[in-house]
């Protein structure tokens, strides 16, 4: 349906995305397409809500209103109740997969689907071969826009026919450039000290994926043809890269121009310069290159300023690159050719002619991508969004009473996990907050760490990548491949206590491996927890303990579900989850819906095995016993008075059938096993009232329960070792602190993917 457009009728857009002095492409489209916005519609006023990557933000002009933490998906909650009682009449967002926390940005859906304006998306990555969290969430995030905005046709065509977006949602607006001069490169070279040079030049955050080592290594056959070439590199490193890399890659460049003779020929500008630093510097040059290892690139703000500033533009055939230069724009040469590069510059050079005719070409075309005309399509775009939002629906969009919303959850914190971690592993107990070295270490805690630590790098958090791999060293090296089971306890000497620990310790170490196995990124992590888990998996047949099954049943799912074709892993949890229903038939009577003649500790534990084991063997007995099970234990852990707070099993003295049930001592497993059963039958059934109990069973940590006193300490980022009678445990311990922590990753994790479904109202 067509409507008609009447601009200036918004008076307030926010724009979501990175923002300057950030140094990212990202940033700088986000700030340019703002203040190019503003400056054309005074009337209308613009903000911007910047995405934090660094604890301390940056130094952002009055023009950001509202920033967001990349990892915490509750400051997204956050942003968009600001932008919804802050008279906001649309949102612009630039949504690119890495500049968003949760798996391939999964977190501003979060922001997304509580809006309530219209919203138009650019998107600056187009994927032809997503995965399967790329594809989901580009879905998703289409599905919540009201407008998509592409710089590419083939952008557009993507959308198309990879994620099924109609044509009549898409806009086309190219990226904006600023408005210069076509001037003659030799007015600007004075000022770099390249007069009388001839200047190729490629700029832009520098890493290894720009291809800059393509060039170096044409310039020896180009210099013996031209030897008044400079080859400038301006840019500084990629943030990401430095913080991650170091200087490695431009190390490499340089030892590479040194081994080729050129370094005479070759200027580093190792610095994020301003965009009057930039047009000088493109003015200046003759020859711009960008050599591109990646052709799956859908957009290049790089090229888009050269090209549009009238410059001879040699590229690699990335997507953009074909599209931009087509028509004799600019030439495409084979990616990783020096040869071929050599070539095309050389004939550039020598034909003088040749060069002008494709500058003025390129100068022409990019006439339309100067930033005032790419400001008046948003506006039209903008304007279609809010016209189609008046007689449409908002796609997925209903107002939430309370009940219906995720409350907010409490920052992740990580000071007093790095507090008990030292480089042999995190310690097992504490004095209040110090770590006390006379307990030593266990593999217990230091699985339940490589747990957590494997958990936020599937939330996308990185921030503790470095301690995944000693939790993961202490567990390697916890293994007895004498007894093919693992150690348990070491003192802080590093002497092992014993040659084998206990069945539970055994069962915890498979339980993070195949944590590890099925969730970790890094190539490294899983090939060495690879072979871990297949020494380790046999021994687990060997125990008796019914929640050292239950603990190696939750590895093996999660090991399983990357890589489902092993034969041994299946077998083996077939034949412990016969194990723990055999349990159950057994003891459960009308009564007692329970595997075991009493309830000790992380008793959710055998309920959530069961939950997983009946969905992958399958087996509907299964699922309907760990929802028994669970259902039965959820109505045992409720407060006398009210029945509304948490109220685990204590470790004073447990639940033995037909005896009393121990109120005291309560201790942080039982909420974090009832937490994770929790959420994995909201995720097998969709009912609101699991997702309800996994959070009550969380909020124990916060202070709902039978003392009104918080377990976890805000201030340190720790958790108490649980509560007495008549007081809270003041050690913050190992298992206490990572128990908080699973929890509320987990509760994280569910949050994200909750969303994605509709849920089920049944009580």
């Amino acid at each position: 349906m067509e409507h008609n457009v009447t601009l200036s009728t918004l008076n307030r857009i926010a724009f979501i995305g990175n923002y300057l002095p950030r140094q990212c492409g990202i940033a700088t489209f986000t700030t340019d397409l703002c203040e190019a916005i503003a400056k054309e519609h005074i009337k209308t006023t613009c903000i911007a809500i910047p995405v934090n990557d660094i604890e301390v933000g940056y130094a952002y002009s009055s023009r950001v209103r509202f920033e967001i933490t990349e990892k915490d998906i509750e400051s997204y909650h956050r942003a968009a109740d600001f932008l919804n009682v802050n008279n906001v009449d649309l949102v612009c967002l630039q949504f690119e997969y890495g500049i968003f926390g949760g798996r391939a940005g999964g977190h501003i859906l979060a922001l997304l689907r509580n809006l309530r304006m219209p919203i138009v998306t650019t998107l600056h990555t187009i994927l032809h071969d997503p995965d399967p969290d790329q594809l989901k969430v580009l879905k998703q995030v289409a599905a919540l826009s009201d407008r998509l905005v592409v710089m590419s046709e083939r952008g557009a065509e993507f959308l198309q026919t990879v994620y099924e977006i109609q044509e009549d949602k898409i806009d086309f607006i190219p990226h904006g450039i600023p408005d210069v001069p076509f001037v003659d490169p030799s007015y600007h070279k004075d000022k770099f000290g390249v007069e009388g040079k001839v200047v190729l030049l490629s700029f832009g955050l520098l890493s290894p994926n720009k291809g800059i080592e393509t060039v170096i290594s044409s310039l020896p056959a180009i210099l013996k043809k031209h030897p008044n070439v400079v080859y400038i590199i301006l840019g500084a490193t990629h943030p990401n890269v430095v913080r991650n890399e170091g200087e490695t890659y431009r190390l490499f460049l340089q030892r590479l121009a040194h081994e080729k003779n050129v370094e005479s020929h070759l200027i580093f500008y190792n610095r994020f310069v301003s965009l009057e630093e930039l047009i000088e510097f493109i003015g200046a040059t003759d020859i711009y290159v960008t050599p591109y290892l990646d052709p799956a690139q859908i957009t290049s703000g790089t090229l888009a300023y050269t090209l549009g500033a009238g410059k001879a533009v040699i590229s690699t055939p990335y997507w953009y690159a074909q599209e931009m230069l087509a028509e004799e724009r600019g030439v495409l040469v084979p990616f990783r050719d020096p040869k071929a590069l050599a070539e095309q510059v050389i004939d550039l050079l020598d034909n003088e002619s040749k060069r002008h005719a494709m500058r003025k070409r390129a100068y022409l075309y990019g006439r339309s991508m100067i930033w005032p005309k790419v400001a008046k399509e948003y506006m039209l775009s903008f304007e279609k969004a809010r016209v189609e939002r008046r007689h449409f629906s908002p796609p997925g969009f209903a107002i939430q009473p309370l009940d219906k919303r995720p409350s907010e959850m409490p920052p992740l914190k990580l000071d007093h996990l790095r507090h008990m971690t030292d480089s042999t592993g995190i310690l097992q107990h504490a004095y209040f907050t110090i770590p006390n070295y006379n307990e030593g270490y266990t593999i217990d805690d230091n699985a339940r760490a490589l747990m957590v630590s494997t958990l936020m790098q599937d939330l996308g958090n990185g921030e503790v990548f470095e301690l995944t791999f000693r939790y993961l060293a202490f567990v390697w090296y916890a293994y007895n491949p004498k007894t093919g089971r693992f150690r348990n306890f070491m003192d802080y000497q590093r002497h092992w206590l014993e040659d084998s620990g206990s069945d539970d310790s055994h069962g915890r170490a498979l339980w993070a491996l195949g944590t590890v196995l099925g969730r970790a990124s890094a190539p490294t992590l899983p090939s060495i927890a690879g072979r871990l888990f297949e020494q380790a998996l046999p021994a687990i047949l060997g125990t008796s303990s019914p929640r050292a099954w239950a603990f190696a049943l939750i590895g093996i799912h999660e090991y399983l579900q990357r890589f489902d074709g092993d034969r041994m892993a299946s077998q083996v949890r077939e034949e412990l989850s016969e194990r723990l229903l055999g349990l159950y038939q057994r003891n459960n009577t009308e009564e007692w819906h329970w595997f075991e003649e009493g309830l000790s500790y992380c008793n959710a534990a055998l309920s959530h095995a069961m939950l997983l084991s009946g969905q992958s063997i399958p087996n509907p007995t299964m699922t309907q016993i760990g929802l028994e099970s669970l259902e039965w234990l959820s109505d045992l852990q409720r407060g006398d008075a009210d029945g509304d707070h948490f109220v685990p099993i204590g470790s004073n003295g447990f639940y033995p059938r037909g005896g009393e049930h121990a109120r005291f001592d309560q201790q942080p497993v039982e909420a974090q096993a009832t937490v994770s059963a929790c959420l994995e039958a909201y995720r097998l059934t969709r009912e609101i009232r699991w997702r309800k109990e996994a959070r009550r069973a969380f909020e124990w940590f916060l202070g709902r329960n039978d003392l009104n006193s918080p377990v976890y300490d805000p201030t340190t980022g720790g958790c108490r070792d649980g509560l007495h009678p008549d007081r809270v445990n003041e050690n913050q311990g190992a298992e206490s602190t990572l128990a908080f922590l699973q929890s509320l990753l987990e509760l994280r994790l569910a949050e994200n993917n909750a969303l994605d479904q509709e849920e089920v109202k049944t009580q």
